[in-house]
């Protein structure tokens, strides 16, 4: 048997102990950038003029700042600083929640202003206050016409989560990289890590889809698209 075939054998339960991690960075960060995104959509769409000037400087900064240099800033710099005490693992959820947030704020925001001004109004005329308005009109509809977006930011906060074994967090890729260092077998160990990738995206943007498609309105569709 060739030995690259038997590093891929012999690694791979390891590597797919290195999947959970991977999932769960991806599902921690997805969950906080979701709460944190749908905050800065309705403050940037509602909120007012300091608010949204924040909401603005928020998202230009967490999109233009590179993923290693604020993970690095963040558990060498400001952690550090500030004397608090993180695992690499909590670091990498919260920098990626925090970049995945300024990306999803904009999807949010994008399809609250895609729906109806008038559907707010009306709420408005039967005398639900702006929050309740926003909460069960608003963001239901926005939520579900995001989930396609959506679909995308995991595929990308699963790729850059390749980038947190930097910090030491035993995932995929840190694994598949120590591995590979003992074995010299580098190209089949990354390849077996490239197929771990491409499962768990195949695997998350469907299980995604079946939620687009449960939570479709029959007969109502995002405005502007057929």
């Amino acid at each position: 048997m060739p030995e690259g075939l038997t590093a891929v054998i012999t690694a791979f339960p390891y590597l797919l102990q290195g999947s959970l991690v991977t999932v769960a960075v991806v599902l921690g960060a997805m969950v906080s950038g979701l709460v944190l995104g749908v905050l800065l959509a309705v403050g940037q769409v509602y909120g007012r003029r300091p608010v949204r000037l924040l909401a603005r400087v928020y998202v230009w900064f967490f999109r233009g700042v590179p993923l290693l240099v604020l993970l690095f800033l963040f558990y060498f710099g400001l952690f550090s600083v500030l004397d608090i005490n993180l695992s690499a693992f909590t670091v990498a959820i919260i920098v990626l929640g925090l970049i995945s947030a300024a990306y999803q704020s904009q999807i949010f925001r994008g399809a609250i202003l895609s729906l109806p001004e008038g559907q707010f109004k009306a709420a408005r005329a039967l005398g639900m206050s702006d929050l309740k308005a926003i909460s069960f009109i608003v963001l239901p509809q926005a939520l579900r016409f995001s989930i396609p977006g959506w679909s995308n930011e995991y595929s990308i906060v699963l790729k850059d989560s390749a980038v947190v074994f930097a910090l030491g967090v035993a995932e995929i890729m840190a694994r598949t990289h120590f591995v590979a260092t003992r074995t010299y077998q580098y190209l089949p160990l990354y390849l077996a890590a490239g197929f771990l990738y491409l499962v768990l995206t195949f695997v998350g943007v469907k299980a995604l889809r079946m939620v687009e498609e449960k939570v479709r309105i029959p007969g109502y569709s995002r405005p502007g698209i057929g």
